[in-house]
């Protein structure tokens, strides 16, 4: 497989993906060789069932939401730049990149590390996050464990801290500014990002 990834991917593209996403010529060439393993049809494109696939995905209660996130809307298959471009969202922000100028700010900044939290809640894609959203995602996350009445108040009491608007739901500017979110989104970026090291 190895030798399958470094013969396919060229240099120039390399040197694209780095630019774009802020990996290393070895990290792009280690996760080249573990999308194409995940590859079964060997087309150069990922499936939803190829990420079902992965064991820690299987078993993690947000699995189908991280997996969701690797495609665009309507899409049903990633290639291997759109693949980077979602896992760009995990890396760290590393001192030295933040005083960088650039034209477009890195996919890893905090705004879009919480722009990819947020669409992990927001399932309907219309721009906020409802109760009923807000509890299905936390029923994901926690399953049986917690009755249905204790999750309806924690939901209840997350809205009400967050909404500042009064429409019962959360916007992205409100999910930013509330400080409830830094501590759910460290959680599902630190599994994600041990997902795929």
């Amino acid at each position: 497989m190895g030798s399958r990834a470094s013969t396919l991917l060229r240099e120039e593209e390399i040197e694209e993906i780095k630019k774009e996403t802020g990996f290393s010529h070895s990290q792009i060439t280690r996760l080249y060789s573990r999308f194409t393993s995940l590859d079964k049809g060997e087309n150069g494109t990922l499936s939803r069932e190829d990420f079902q696939r992965i064991p820690e995905l299987a078993i993690n209660p947000l699995g189908d939401r991280i997996i969701n996130a690797f495609f665009p809307e309507g899409e049903d298959q990633v290639n291997f730049r759109g693949f980077m471009r979602t896992l760009a969202h995990f890396r760290p922000i590393e001192d030295n990149e933040k005083n960088k100028n650039s034209a477009s700010e890195p996919l890893n900044s905090r705004t879009n590390k919480l722009l990819f939290a947020f669409r992990l809640y927001d399932l309907d894609r219309d721009d906020k996050i409802s109760r009923d959203e807000l509890l299905q995602v936390l029923r994901m996350m926690v399953g049986v464990n917690i009755s249905d009445e204790q999750l309806g108040s924690i939901a209840d009491r997350t809205i009400q801290e967050a909404d500042t608007n009064g429409d019962n739901s959360i916007s992205f500017n409100e999910f930013i500014k509330a400080s409830f979110w830094a501590s759910v989104t460290s959680c599902v970026l630190i599994y994600a990002a041990v997902l795929f090291a």
